[in-house]
C-alpha cells in the first residue's frame, strides 16, 4: 500500500462521519429505551470469545463470516462475532441462568469475513432482542410486535411481513426419510424459489406419491395466509404431522392482523432462512425499495443446549445503520452556544453548567467563530447568554 492510498477502507468497510453518526446514536438511544421499555434487559457480550463457544450450534454459513484469530495467552482459536444471538444465548443459559422468562436486547458492531449481500456493511450495527422461557405462540407474537414497533420508533414507514415456519420442512423431510445430503440439495433448490427444479427434484429423488404431492405443494406456498388456507389444509391431510406448526402459523398470523391491521403479511414456507439453527417460526420485515429484508429472527429452541440448559428462545435483529439509512425520524438538534478562550474561572463555570444541562458549548479557539445558537457575553462583568 502506497501513502497515496492508506487512507483507503477494506471493501465492506464503512465509517459514519458527522452528523450522521449522531442522528445513529441519538436513534441507538432512543430504541434501546424503547427496548428497556418494553421489558428488555441491555447486555453487552464481548467481541471477542473461544471459536467453539462463539460457533455452537448456529450452522456452517456463520463459520463462513466470522473471522478467526488465535490467541497469544492460550493458542486456542478465537472469532470476532458475526452475530450476537449465540453469544446471547449462552448469557441466558450459563452466565445469568434466571428461572422463567428471561428477556434481553443488545446493541453491537458485529463483524463479517463475507458481507451477507452486496447491500450489506461487513461491520454491522447489530440491534436486537431475545426472549427465552417460553415456548408458545405469545411468546412469538411478543418477539414479532416488539420488531414491528421497533421499525415503527425508528420511523421505518411501509413495512411488509414474510413470516414461515422451518418446522413444516423438517416434519416433511423426517417423515419422507430424507438424508442430510438430500435435505441439502432441496434446501438449496426451495432458496432459489424455482418451482419448476425443485418438482423435478421431488419427483426423481423420492417414490412414495404422497410425499411427492406433500413437497410440490411446499413449493408452491407462497402468498398471503387467506390465500394458502386450503394448501395448507391439504397439506396437514397429506402428512399429519405438519398439524402442530401449520396451526402455530395460522395461530401467529391471526394475532398479529389483529395487532397491525395496516401491516402487508404473507407467508412463504420455502423460505428456510437459517435452517441450520432454527427450529419453528421465522420471519423478516421488508420496505419498498430496498432488496434486503430491514429486520429478521425467529425460534431457535436448541441453542442454549450446548450450554448445559436448553431453554425455548426467539429474538429478531437488524443494522441499525440501516434503520437509520431508511427511518424518517427527526430529531431536535442540541443547542449550540460559542464562548471565548479565557482563563475566567467564572466563564469555566457558566460553561460547565450549560454542559451539564445539554447544551453543546464550543470554546473558540484562535478566534474561530463557530456556528451557533446563543453566545457567552461577558456583561457588567458577568457571563450572559446573548443571540448569535
Amino acid at each position: 500500500m502506497t501513502g497515496a492510498d492508506r487512507w483507503l477502507l477494506p471493501d465492506g468497510i464503512d465509517e459514519i462521519l458527522p452528523p450522521q453518526a449522531r442522528r445513529i446514536e441519538q436513534l441507538r438511544r432512543h430504541l434501546l429505551d424503547y427496548l428497556d421499555n418494553s421489558g428488555y434487559d441491555f447486555v453487552i457480550p464481548p467481541a471477542l470469545e473461544y471459536l467453539d463457544s462463539l460457533l455452537t450450534g448456529t450452522g456452517k454459513d456463520l463459520d463462513l463470516r466470522t473471522f478467526k484469530v488465535t490467541d497469544q495467552l492460550s493458542g486456542r482459536l478465537m472469532g470476532l462475532s458475526a452475530d450476537t444471538t449465540p453469544q446471547v444465548a449462552r448469557i441466558d443459559a450459563h452466565s445469568l441462568a434466571p428461572e422463567g422468562i428471561s428477556r434481553l436486547s443488545y446493541c453491537r458492531t458485529v463483524f463479517h469475513a463475507k458481507p451477507l449481500s452486496l447491500l450489506a456493511s461487513r461491520t454491522p450495527t447489530q440491534i436486537g432482542a431475545e426472549l427465552y422461557g417460553e415456548a408458545g405462540i405469545d411468546a412469538d407474537v411478543e418477539i414479532i410486535s416488539v420488531m414491528l414497533s421497533l421499525l415503527t420508533q425508528a420511523g421505518i414507514g411501509l413495512v411488509h411481513l414474510d413470516l414461515s415456519n422451518v418446522g413444516v420442512f423438517r416434519a416433511l423431510a423426517n417423515v419422507a426419510g430424507l438424508s442430510d445430503e438430500q435435505q441439502s440439495e432441496l434446501f438449496d433448490l426451495l432458496k432459489l424459489k424455482c418451482a419448476t427444479d425443485t418438482l423435478a427434484w421431488v419427483r426423481r429423488e423420492l417414490s412414495d406419491a404422497t410425499h411427492i404431492e406433500a413437497f410440490s405443494l411446499l413449493a408452491s406456498m407462497q402468498g398471503s395466509a387467506t390465500s394458502l388456507v386450503e394448501k395448507l389444509e391439504q397439506l396437514q391431510t397429506l402428512v399429519p404431522e405438519t398439524a402442530t406448526e401449520i396451526a402455530h402459523l395460522q395461530q401467529v398470523f391471526d394475532q398479529l392482523a389483529i395487532r397491525f391491521p395496516e401491516t402487508s403479511m404473507t407467508c412463504d414456507l420455502t423460505e428456510l432462512r437459517g435452517y441450520d439453527y432454527h427450529t419453528g417460526l421465522v420471519f423478516a420485515a421488508y420496505v419498498p425499495g430496498y432488496g434486503d429484508a430491514i429486520a429478521q429472527g425467529g425460534r431457535y429452541d436448541e441453542t442454549g443446549a450446548v450450554f448445559g440448559r436448553a431453554r425455548p428462545a426467539t429474538g429478531f435483529s437488524a443494522d441499525l445503520k440501516v434503520l437509520a439509512q431508511l427511518g424518517k425520524r427527526e430529531f431536535t438538534a442540541k443547542q449550540t452556544v460559542a464562548a471565548p478562550v479565557s482563563d475566567d474561572p467564572v466563564l469555566w463555570a457558566a460553561i460547565s453548567q450549560l454542559r451539564g444541562e445539554g447544551i453543546r458549548v464550543l470554546i473558540e479557539l484562535n478566534g474561530d467563530a463557530v456556528q451557533c445558537d446563543q453566545r457567552l457575553h461577558q456583561v457588567d462583568g458577568q457571563w450572559k447568554l446573548t443571540d448569535a
